[in-house]
């Protein structure tokens, strides 16, 4: 059963244009995270595309902040609350770390880290966004499941 909506939060969502907003956003997302991840992969292997990989950086670096608004803007629609709404706790706190070790690359930069030091900080972040990402997919699949099996009782 799916215990993450009850019925009004379920239509709430379902009525929200944020929900197609996050629906949008998390693919866009993944997708600059596999390629920011690919162009700093090349940097660190051959010393090449440094720029390029800092570009994707940060635009990585904004999908997260841009994802984690528009997613605070849906949980205060959905749940009546910006963040940390006990339905998605773990999923928010560990956004919270995810945007912390993205963030961290901006410390490094003012601090003098070399252009390895920032890249290498990087993958230890985007893991970080990795496990964040787990955590949603797998969400989203037992919400699908449960939906699908609430479909499947009405049916009969």
């Amino acid at each position: 059963m799916d215990t993450t909506y009850t019925q009004e939060q379920l239509d709430r969502r379902n009525r929200s244009k944020w929900t197609l907003v996050q629906a949008i956003l998390a693919p866009l997302q993944f997708l600059t995270f596999l390629i920011s991840l690919g162009l700093i992969i090349r940097y660190l292997m051959t010393g090449d595309g440094y720029t390029l990989a800092t570009l994707s950086v940060l635009v990585k670096i904004g999908m997260l902040w841009l994802i984690t608004f528009t997613g605070m803007i849906w949980e205060k629609e959905v749940y009546g609350q910006w963040f940390m709404a006990p339905q998605f706790f773990w999923e928010d706190a560990l956004n919270a770390v995810a945007l912390f070790m993205h963030n961290l690359y901006f410390v490094a930069l003012l601090l003098g880290v070399d252009h390895a030091g920032l890249m290498t900080l990087m993958l230890v972040a985007y893991i970080s966004y990795l496990v964040n990402f787990a955590q949603f997919f797998v969400k989203g699949l037992q919400a699908r499941k449960a939906r699908l099996a609430r479909t499947d009782v009405q049916a009969a």
